[in-house]
């Protein structure tokens, strides 16, 4: 039984490592090759951040299965499964094929896709009776809403306008129509403006009446509804601007990827995430990571200002400086404002020179990195594990992002509560995946956002983080 020879395989090659650093690998490795062998639909859960090891309990299973499937993953992920985990079985003897390309035969054991490879496969049919399996979960949303996203640059407009060479005038003038409202338009720090249903309806009616439209102008076309939202990401110096449509609702617009097929999920899934799509585990089960010996130290001084604050960059630059004084190791500095956080990197390297840099993949052993919250969640695998993490602004998404307002006005017309069904959740879970790499290193966080104790949801954050341990002062390392 399958079952049986992953719990030995895996028993084995973790022997002949040595003492594993996750717990779970054989619970998991029994439950994944349960839900292979019955083509049934599991969720594994796990606490954000876990050790990434974990992922050869998924693999050895997916090694030894006879059944096609599906293996969707990130791009991290995947440079981790081909440049450390595959290796890992063939020492031990386990080959695990992997085939990669828009199109597997139906002889493909094990079809690696990306999440926009998977919006392929499933819009063409080209899955077939595959069982899925997906690691990293919590991501499976924000991922699939960008795969399935259309976006529109400069050319495709003049690809178009060659395409329909009757209609190209009709075409100049709805495009410098736009142009003109948009360039017009206050863009905020982010340099993006949303683009009302309105301003898209005159492109619309056009292009619904003529055939056939290069790529991506079907999708675009397609893309239609209160489901969607439009935006532009402006280039103020060169004035130009690139088109935005992605689903406020991705795993709803992929609604019965998975009804009636195998899948297993392992990470975080919000309760109703998956229905839409037809998944309704049979098997749901968390593994959490062992009790911490040692709490995180947890630094948040009392009466600081608020993010909005006229005199918050100064007290941020203090902050950070008696963070920074006398630390041995690396200090990465997480705030998300691109202007604040540039004259926070002057500031610091008028103090501490060269250490300092912004979003530095190859930093000194002593350096400062300032980056954003996103930069630091996608690089921070490639990175040394900081010694403090300096959480300048809590990872909130910005309503000025027309993304997160669309999704926030979506939720305003059914009269729920925006703010804690949608943006603190988010949050919180990046804020665990962003310090999950300093508990294992026995590091040290500071939080210099007011809100987490002059705010009510305060209370959530400090939650999220447990087990911590108050520092009142500062200490050199």
């Amino acid at each position: 039984m399958l079952e049986a020879q992953a719990h030995q395989q895996l028993k084995a090659l973790l022997r002949l490592e040595g003492e594993p650093r996750w717990p779970h690998h054989l619970t998991l490795s029994r439950l994944v090759a349960r839900s292979l062998r019955r083509a049934d639909q599991t969720l594994v859960r796990l606490d954000p951040g876990s050790d990434p090891s974990w992922l050869l309990g998924l693999l050895v299973p997916l090694a030894l299965n006879e059944q096609p499937v599906a293996l969707v993953v990130s791009a991290g992920l995947r440079q981790r499964l081909l440049q450390v985990e595959l290796p890992r079985l063939q020492a031990v003897g386990l080959q695990l094929p992997c085939w990669e390309g828009p199109l597997a035969p139906p002889s493909a054991r094990l079809w690696l896709l990306d999440h926009q490879g998977l919006v392929r496969a499933w819009r063409e049919g080209l899955l077939e009776q595959r069982q899925l399996v997906v690691p990293e979960a919590e991501l499976l949303e924000p991922l699939l809403r960008t795969a399935l996203g259309v976006v529109i640059d400069t050319e495709h407009w003049e690809q178009l306008r060659r395409s329909l060479p009757g209609a190209a005038s009709s075409l100049l003038q709805l495009h410098e129509r736009l142009s003109r409202r948009l360039l017009a338009r206050p863009c905020g720090p982010l340099q993006q403006a949303p683009i009302t249903p309105e301003e898209e309806a005159p492109l619309r009616q056009l292009l619904a009446a003529l055939a056939p439209l290069p790529d991506p102008w079907p999708r675009w076309l397609a893309a239609a509804g209160d489901g969607w939202t439009s935006w532009a990401c402006i280039n103020p110096t060169l004035l130009q601007w690139q088109w935005h449509r992605q689903p406020l609702d991705p795993l709803g617009v992929m609604a019965g990827l998975l009804h009636q097929r195998g899948a297993v999920l392992v990470g975080q899934l919000p309760e109703t995430a998956g229905r839409g799509m037809g998944f309704v585990p049979q098997v749901e089960l968390s593994l959490a990571d062992p009790p911490l010996q040692d709490p995180l130290p947890l630094y948040a001084p009392p009466a600081q200002p608020l993010p909005n604050a006229p005199h918050y960059g100064e007290h941020l630059l203090a902050q950070c400086r008696r963070l920074v004084l006398g630390q041995a190791g690396l200090t990465v500095v997480l705030l998300d404002d691109d202007g604040l956080r540039r004259q926070l990197v002057s500031g610091l390297a008028a103090e501490f020179g060269s250490r300092v840099g912004h979003e530095l993949t190859a930093p000194e052993s002593n350096g400062v990195i300032c980056c954003g919250w996103r930069w630091w969640l996608d690089h921070q695998h490639r990175l040394p594990l900081p010694c403090q993490l300096v959480a300048a602004t809590l990872p909130i998404a910005s309503l000025e992002d027309p993304l997160t307002a669309a999704r926030v006005a979506a939720l305003r017309l059914q009269g729920r509560d925006w703010f804690r069904e949608l943006l603190l959740p988010e949050a919180l879970g990046r804020l665990q995946r962003a310090v999950a790499g300093l508990r294992r290193n026995g590091g040290r966080l500071a939080v210099l956002d007011g809100r987490i104790k002059r705010r009510g949801w305060g209370r959530q954050v400090l939650e999220s983080l447990e087990p911590w341990v108050a520092l009142q002062r500062l200490l050199p390392s």
